[in-house]
């Protein structure tokens, strides 16, 4: 399909808490900078009973909460506004479809689909649009996580999809993608000469990646309950983080030359037989404690009920690859943690010689610290000598140099990831986007450990809210001499 802007956006679930929080708000951001199309109209779809002028007010309401006061302008307002209008439909009724599609009009210069709703609904939705018109070759439709639950129901929903779209008009949406820190990861790699020959398992010892949330269920009790940690945050955002860290460099900056590599960095993860999982795996759930000063319920006492779902996940991988034999991945994340936070520890290998230890200098071994929230910054942690004499021995200290991108590029409006995956998608860039392979490569490999959990009946282990986890994560670094990065 040839890549060029559409003149139409088909935003459903477009009363629901994202589109409000990060939708609206991010087609605003774009209209108000000028980057929208021109002309381009933008028609909300929900089972709300509201008409253009109520979906018009339900918008306004939703930018005077979540957008900053910086961004507001009554101008810019009124000009986004006018693109709005909205057709209520049920995609579970077939009979909905004709009416959305006479909202919508003639799609022949293009119309892009954000399909936000359940997965169940996936079916029908593309079902229906294909039967009133609104799946043709100028269409292209993106979907918001979560594809399934695991293998069989992601390929599933694929194949529905693919029944109606074909893969270049399909736009899968991990909103990890849109985020300057994660797209800053390949300028690092690539863009650096001095980090490629040391970025293998000859200069690299081991990799931690940490997502930390301190909040707990808030309004997701019933997805949550049915998906917990591995399948909420690791199969979707923390294995693409691994990706791009492990990905051989592409030739071009493209989506087929990305997604090639990072799908055979998913390819090559290391499956574990069942009898594995117990040693690479940790699984937890909080209970009542403290974050952030504030006491707060476990999750049983959250959720109303007992339950057996992971809240924490810890995992120690490997990708079985030339550049990457036999260095540990450790992937962690968890709910109710100690503090907020997104992060990549890259630590390198010692040197091979200290030739400062006779004289009682003590060596560290360097690390590269990518933080993606809530800050935003590139560390790198090297070795340097403190001031002195020397009489009573060298003193070396550990000493950060430090890239704040909040900083640096302060006159700089940081954009929400939305707003950079809405505008690839209306102009039709797939790069950003996850392709079905990388999909199902990604739950091959997390269904291989919820096997392995199942046959040794593993239950999570309880942690206290507010802390970081189950003790028994931190062993599983430990054993290897590796400390995990909390500073």
């Amino acid at each position: 399909m040839e890549r060029k802007p559409v003149g139409k956006l088909l935003l459903f679930g477009a009363t629901g808490d994202l589109a409000r929080r990060m939708l609206l708000p991010s087609l605003y951001g774009l209209h108000a900078d000028g980057l929208l199309p021109e002309g381009l109209t933008i028609t909300g779809s929900a089972r709300s009973d509201l008409d253009d002028k109520g979906f018009r007010a339900f918008t306004r309401k939703a930018l005077d909460q979540f957008l900053s006061e910086d961004r507001k302008n009554e101008s810019a307002l009124a000009g986004f506004l006018d693109r709005l209008d909205f057709q209520a439909a049920d995609l579970s009724d077939e009979s909905t479809f004709q009416a959305l599609a006479d909202k919508v009009g003639d799609v022949a210069g293009g119309l892009a689909i954000f399909l936000s709703t359940a997965p169940s609904l996936f079916e029908p939705a593309v079902k229906g649009l294909q039967k009133v018109g609104l799946a043709g070759e100028t269409v292209r439709i993106g979907l918001e996580k979560p594809l399934g639950y695991d293998l069989p129901s992601s390929r599933e929903i694929n194949d529905t999809v693919a029944a109606v779209f074909p893969e270049e008009r399909i736009f899968r949406i991990d909103h990890y993608l849109g985020k300057e820190t994660v797209q800053n990861i390949l300028t690092l790699r690539f863009g650096n000469s001095f980090f490629e020959p040391v970025w293998s398992a000859q200069g690299i010892d081991n990799v931690q990646i940490t997502i930390a949330e301190t909040v707990g269920l808030e309004d997701r009790a019933g997805y949550y309950e049915g998906a917990g940690a591995l399948r909420d945050m690791v199969t979707n955002h923390m294995l693409q983080l691994l990706a791009l860290i492990a990905m051989e460099p592409p030739a071009r900056y493209d989506g087929t030359a990305i997604r090639d590599e990072k799908a055979k960095v998913f390819r090559s993860l290391r499956l574990m037989k069942p009898e594995e999982v117990p040693h690479y795996t940790v699984t937890g759930q909080y209970v009542g404690g403290a974050v952030k000063g504030e006491i707060v319920k476990g999750y049983d006492e959250e959720l109303g009920k007992d339950s057996d779902v992971e809240t924490f996940v810890a995992i120690k991988a490997f990708v079985d690859n030339w550049r990457w034999q036999g260095v540990p991945f450790y992937i962690r994340t968890g709910k109710r943690m100690a503090v907020r936070r997104s992060e990549i520890a890259v630590q390198f290998k010692p040197v091979p010689h200290s030739m400062f230890s006779g004289r009682g200098g003590l060596l560290q071994p360097n690390t590269l610290v990518i933080r993606l929230q809530p800050e935003e910054y590139i560390e790198l942690l090297v070795m340097a000598k403190e001031p002195g004499l020397d009489r009573e021995g060298v003193r070396l200290r550990e000493v950060p140099l430090k890239l704040s991108l909040d900083a640096e590029f302060a006159g700089t409006r940081r954009r929400i990831a939305y707003e950079r995956l809405l505008l690839d998608l209306i102009e039709g860039d797939p790069t950003l986007f996850v392709r079905r392979d990388e999909v199902e490569a990604q739950w091959t490999w997390t269904d291989a450990i919820r096997a392995g959990w199942d046959a040794n009946r593993t239950k999570p282990r309880h942690y206290p809210a507010g802390t970081w986890g189950p003790a028994a994560s931190i062993a599983l670094t430990e054993r290897d001499g590796v400390t995990w990065q909390d500073d």
